[in-house]
């Protein structure tokens, strides 16, 4: 009776073998052999977004405006006012907290200026006109009331925008913005071949324009720098005009222009973003905004020790939430999760270090 027994183990073995060497191949009541079919890929129904595309309005006087418009059609408008410099894509640097604005209902919208990007260069055009064309975009997109975020270079046009049409803003946020209203800067000394001199180097190399500090905290965001130096080369490029320095220089005079404009009639909250390392846009230019904003003006104030002329990109979270009318809340990451917590609360968790401002991105 051995002899069977040795069988049943042979064959056992040889079909755990052969189960093995088959793999995930089934074998059916007839023997035959079919494979299990790979599962079907999944491939998306809608293109994912590249960035907000540039478009073109005519405008009343004859001029091409170039502009964009992302977020939805039925969000909170923000005009952006990008930096000196920069094109109507400069709003896609900020897009490393694209989720966040899409979750607060935000439609930013920002128009070129003069002789950047798009645009073609005029030396008869001022602030005013950039004031007066943005508007007439707004009014071809149907916005009637809207919030403005200034970066930089942008102040001294948000304050033109505010003084034409101050019943149409319903909140004014200025990031380490420059401002039409006391000292002028330092480069008002040179001439205009002094400044073109100064400038030419950096535009034509966006890496030198964009170049920020060692330990500043937008090294941390992937993509960042790539994304800034393309924005440097359409801004100097796109229409073949191979970094003249003629517009940048046109526009760093009309930061000399004083006194700005009149800002008596505003009267939407005002918000203030300055990094307390900042020397482009010191400190002393907090003052000048407060002393030329009405008192119907009411101005929140927030400065940061940890950043310079990045604040803006550092405290973005902060602003998008601020923009979103929740400035009563603070951004803060606590437990390895980020909350907008009622100010009061963030800063008690601040203060004893068991959180820290912003996204828990900016912890890595």
């Amino acid at each position: 009776m051995p002899l069977p027994a040795l069988n049943r183990t042979v064959t056992t073995t040889v079909g755990i073998a052969t189960a093995a060497l088959l793999g995930g191949i089934a074998i059916g009541g007839a023997g035959a052999v079919s494979a299990s079919p790979p599962a079907e890929p999944k491939v998306q129904n809608s293109f994912d977004s590249l960035g907000a595309d540039v478009r073109a309005a005519e405008l009343s006087s004859g001029r091409t405006a170039h502009y964009t418009d992302s977020g939805p059609a039925d969000g909170t408008p923000v005009l952006y006012i990008g930096g000196t410099g920069t094109s109507a894509r400069a709003v896609h640097m900020t897009d490393f907290m694209r989720t966040t604005r899409e979750n607060l209902g935000l439609r930013m919208i920002t128009v070129e200026r003069n002789g950047f990007g798009d645009t073609d260069y005029d030396a008869k055009l001022g602030k005013a006109d950039y004031a007066k064309d943005a508007l007439e975009v707004l009014d071809k997109l149907g916005v009637k009331k809207f919030k403005v975020i200034a970066i930089s270079g942008g102040g001294p046009y948000a304050a033109e925008i505010a003084a034409k049409a101050p019943e149409r803003i319903s909140a004014l946020h200025l990031g380490a913005a420059l401002p039409p209203y006391g000292e002028k800067p330092a480069f008002c000394a040179l001439t205009d071949d002094q400044l073109a001199a100064a400038v030419k180097d950096e535009i034509k190399d966006p890496r030198k324009w964009w170049a920020f500090p060692d330990d500043s905290p937008v090294k941390s965001i992937p993509g960042f720098a790539d994304t800034a130096y393309e924005e440097g080369a359409r801004t100097y490029n796109q229409r073949g005009q191979q970094a003249d320095p003629a517009p940048q220089v046109h526009e760093q005079r009309l930061y000399c222009d004083r006194p700005g404009p009149d800002l008596s009639k505003l009267k939407a909250p005002v918000f203030l973003y300055h990094g307390d390392k900042d020397t482009t846009v010191p400190a002393s230019t907090l003052k000048a905004w407060r002393d030329n904003l009405p008192d119907t003006a009411p101005v929140k104030t927030r400065t940061y020790a940890d950043t310079g002329h990045d604040v803006q990109y550092r405290h973005w979270d902060q602003i998008l939430v601020d923009l979103a009318g929740r400035s009563d809340r603070t951004v803060v990451c606590h437990d390895k999760r980020t909350r907008a917590l009622p100010a009061g609360e963030a800063d008690a968790l601040v203060s004893k270090k068991r959180a820290t401002l912003g996204s828990c991105a900016w912890n890595g």
